[in-house]
């Protein structure tokens, strides 16, 4: 069967509901916080407990007259508490307020991104091994240089993944981080209990230090580690276009039925999926761009940040959920052709050997540069002519002197390129199997 993607999960974090009920969150912590300290009436924070509630377009209602967002929806959930409203809010600044919420809907959004990692990572292990020992020409400036194996490929993207998983973990953990410590956060008018009741509750750590805001260091930290994690998976589509290619064809996205490539050449199957991750890619940089551009804000603060945040955080998010998802299943549906591979691998009739011929005629005797002097020549002809490279050194007299026949024809043996692939996949998976 083959597997889709969704991103509902994720897009639901970001509504404005996710947002204000995460604000809501914050605000009844902060409450809860002032009544350990004696500053709320257990029965004022129940009535706040159990009222405290909110409807999105009565917020936007009045924010088109306070022209400020957190007014707005302490308003709006005031009008629901009756009298104890009078507690909302106590000693705190907005941005206490949105900080926090924004630390907590990044965490909550990071849970996605991690499950979605995990499950590439768990795809690309799978056929890594399915395709450990098929062996694939490796290429340099996109040129034939020596064997691989497709397995081993794929075992590269794995590792990377781990390390973007690494990255991604600490970012959030930098992010992760709430402050109630009001207007300029010198804990004027809210005592630092309230913040570290209030953070505890919400699985964050309190900011050691904050102006009116949370440090947007660490948020550039956060949004420049998804820009490296769009890079790795624009590194893996970027090759399955170049696999596709007619000219190379040894490997293409799978193609439904039902699908069409294009609207005026109905023989076109095209590497669409791969195209569209590579183009999002560049979006998730311009995020990680704008997010730097945030950490430099005047004084204590300036809300120039807030207005790129309301754009990066959601947009960057989903995009990320998005493209995890649609390069799983580009993956767990890689058509593979292995014979085309192997067909490929032959086209430079034996050029690929050429390092082990230099190899073999310096550990006779020759000088290096001699040996690759030799070498090259034969192998311009087997280029320039289309001829047996093999052949080609059997008949070179020089060669002759240094290698008998049989020697030549033992280092034409793609096993010798292969030989280390196991050590190579315990590398990177440990002891374990697929």
């Amino acid at each position: 069967m083959i597997k889709r993607y969704t991103r509902e999960e994720m897009g639901r974090l970001w509504t404005d509901e996710a947002k204000y009920a995460a604000w809501l969150e914050v605000e009844i912590a902060v409450c809860e916080g002032w009544n350990r300290l004696g500053a709320i009436p257990d029965a004022d924070l129940k009535t706040i407990q159990e009222k405290a509630r909110f409807d999105v377009a009565r917020i936007l209602e009045l924010e088109k007259m306070t022209r400020h967002d957190v007014i707005a929806f302490v308003s709006a959930v005031a009008e629901n508490v009756g009298e104890a409203s009078r507690f909302i809010h106590l000693g705190v600044t907005s941005s206490d307020i949105l900080d926090t919420a924004f630390a907590l809907m990044l965490k909550r959004a990071a849970a996605v991104i991690l499950k979605d990692i995990d499950a590439l990572m768990d795809t690309l292990k799978r056929r890594a091994y399915a395709f450990k020992e098929t062996p694939q020409m490796g290429r340099s400036h996109g040129i034939h240089a020596e064997p691989i194996t497709f397995g081993l490929k794929l075992a590269l993207w794995y590792a990377e993944m781990a390390r973007n998983r690494a990255r991604f973990t600490q970012a959030l953990e930098d992010v992760a981080v709430g402050k109630i410590s009001g207007a300029v956060g010198t804990f004027a008018n809210v005592d630092p209990a309230v913040e570290a009741y209030v953070c505890e509750k919400l699985g964050l750590k309190p900011a050691p230090i904050s102006t009116q805001i949370i440090q947007r260091d660490r948020h550039a930290h956060f949004f420049t580690t998804l820009a490296i994690l769009a890079g790795s998976m624009e590194k893996i589509a970027t090759e399955i276009r170049h696999l596709q290619r007619t000219e190379v064809l040894e490997a293409e996205e799978h193609f439904a039925s039902g699908q069409k490539g294009s609207s005026a050449m109905p023989h076109k199957r095209n590497p669409v999926g791969s195209e569209n991750i590579s183009g999002l890619a560049r979006l998730i940089r311009g995020y990680a761009q704008a997010a730097l551009e945030n950490i430099p804000l005047w004084h204590e603060r300036d809300i120039s940040h807030s207005s790129v945040e309301r754009v990066i955080a959601p947009d960057g998010c989903i995009l990320i959920d998005y493209m995890l998802k649609r390069l799983t299943a580009i993956l767990e549906n890689l058509i593979v052709y292995p014979d085309r591979m192997l067909e490929n691998l032959n086209r430079t009739h034996g050029l690929i050997y050429s390092q082990r011929v230099l190899l073999a005629l310096v550990d006779k005797g020759m000088k290096r540069d001699d040996a690759y002097v030799m070498v090259q020549r034969n192998a311009m002809k087997a280029w320039e002519g289309g001829r047996d490279f093999k052949t080609l050194l059997k008949d070179d007299p020089e060669i002759d002197r240094y290698l008998n026949e049989s020697e030549i024809d033992a280092l034409f043996d793609i096993a010798w390129h292969l030989k280390h692939v196991d050590t190579l996949f315990k590398r990177v998976f440990g002891d374990s199997s697929a």
